[in-house]
């Protein structure tokens, strides 16, 4: 008997992923909680691409003509403004999702570029400050590990709202991360699964907020810049109320951005892609004439000197890395490959940073498998990767004429599919038209 190809073709609708998905929730009747990010496709800054100089513009000569990369951020209220050697910085990742060994790691990669790491839930960590000469200590609605004296050794505050991977979400932590140092940390029990509240516990909107920064400004004496981290959804409004609430620095994070362990329904359809929301974001900081006034980071799914030099044209002060920080540490490296087996994946495929079982000691508290990765080499890594960044968007900001890379600008680029022009606000290559702007 002979198969007929054409009942073996796949549903649209319902392809294998999804079948699989749906049995595997009709046998345990739960969601499915994952670490990493969304998987799906979406428009991204591999869908720009910079016009460089020709005829039109001059570029500038790479061995001869400077192009700097130093940003400063939090000028608006901050006695101490943040002053950085390059436009690029560490995202938070907490100590718990985390294992020491990685935030000593980058730390100390931060400091060699002479740029910024973030503590991320859970408190701040003794090898993350000694290691790390900026350091910007978050404030979540979980309050974990949050206490007046790390909040005066920090050099700024990020107030965390939302994060891209799950704006309007908590956190979570499953218990088998939770060590008694996690616990200690954290004020809580050990073993036993966390999840973080979804919003602050004390404050309800932007006026509340105000009261909130206030508290903090007077804690540091005015010394220190505030940040507030959303994630991008509603961009516009939020941005403008978090300019309200007396934000420094913003940051904006897209919904490619990573997480530890967060249902994957909240990874794959919620929040909207970083490309619009850098645009949004920078048109609604224009809109009340504080844009470069409230510098703006832009962070989820930043991966490369491109992705940067791109955001930045856009608009942004800076970008922020989280998961390429990770990859560069040795995330989903091909080593280890039984390790990965085992918990029925492969290197490149991996996305089980909430089971505490990473093979190569990265997102774990088990001291065997975090012994494997080692604070120097880690650094080394990093800082290898991050120089490598700043030279491509060096090298892009030449070639469009630039002699300092915060000079670029949407002129400098166009879009190769009608989605990324119509999001970014950018023409359509070989056209001046922008969907939904000039006819």
């Amino acid at each position: 008997m002979t198969t007929d190809n054409k009942s073996l073709r796949p549903s649209a609708t319902f392809p294998r992923h999804v079948l699989d998905e749906i049995h595997r929730a009709a046998d345990e009747g739960i969601y499915e909680i994952r670490g990493f990010g969304a998987k799906r496709s979406l428009p991204g800054f591999d869908d720009l691409v910079f016009l460089g100089a020709s005829m039109s513009r001059y570029p500038l000569e790479g061995y001869r003509e400077k192009c700097a990369t130093d940003v400063v951020l939090g000028t608006r209220y901050a006695k101490k403004p943040i002053e950085l050697k390059i436009p690029i910085t560490i995202a938070g990742m907490s100590f718990g999702a985390l294992g020491a060994n990685a935030k000593e790691s980058l730390g100390r990669a931060a400091t060699a570029m002479g740029t910024s790491t973030t503590t991320g839930d859970g408190g701040m960590t003794e090898e993350e400050r000694q290691s790390s000469k900026t350091l910007i200590y978050q404030v979540l609605p979980s309050r974990y590990g949050l206490n007046p004296d790390d909040v005066r050794r920090a050099d700024a505050l990020e107030v965390v709202v939302g994060q891209g991977a799950k704006p309007g979400g908590g956190g979570m932590l499953l218990g088998h991360k939770i060590t008694a140092r996690v616990a200690q940390m954290r004020d809580l029990p050990e073993d036993i699964d966390q999840r973080s509240a979804c919003r602050h516990p004390d404050w309800t909107g932007p006026d509340d907020l105000k009261i909130k920064i206030q508290e903090l400004r007077e804690i540091t004496d005015w010394q220190i810049p505030i940040y507030i981290k959303i994630g991008a959804a509603r961009v516009s409004y939020d941005v403008a109320l978090a300019v309200k609430a007396g934000a420094d620095v913003i940051v904006v994070d897209g919904m490619q951005g990573g997480t530890a362990a967060t249902q994957d329904v909240f990874i794959e359809h919620v929040g909207i892609p970083t490309l619009p929301a850098v645009r949004m974001a920078v048109e609604a900081l224009q809109e009340i004439g504080m844009h470069r006034k409230v510098q703006l980071i832009v962070s989820g799914g930043i991966r490369s000197g491109a992705d940067a030099a791109k955001a930045l044209a856009l608009g942004a002060d800076a970008v922020s890395i989280g998961s390429a920080a990770m990859v560069a540490l040795g995330c989903n490296r091909k080593v280890f490959v039984e390790d990965y087996a085992a918990l029925g994946t492969a290197p490149g495929y991996c996305h089980h940073c909430h089971t505490g079982r990473c093979p190569v000691g990265i997102t774990t508290q088990d001291p065997k498998l975090e012994a494997r990765l080692e604070p120097e080499q880690g650094a080394r890594w990093v800082r290898n990767y991050l120089s490598t960044m700043v030279l491509e968007i060096q090298t892009l900001a030449r070639a469009c004429g630039k002699s300092h890379v915060l000079n670029l600008e949407p002129e400098d680029l166009v879009a190769l599919t009608v989605e990324a022009a119509a999001m970014a606000k950018v023409p359509l290559a070989g056209t001046d038209w922008i969907p939904g702007g000039n006819k």
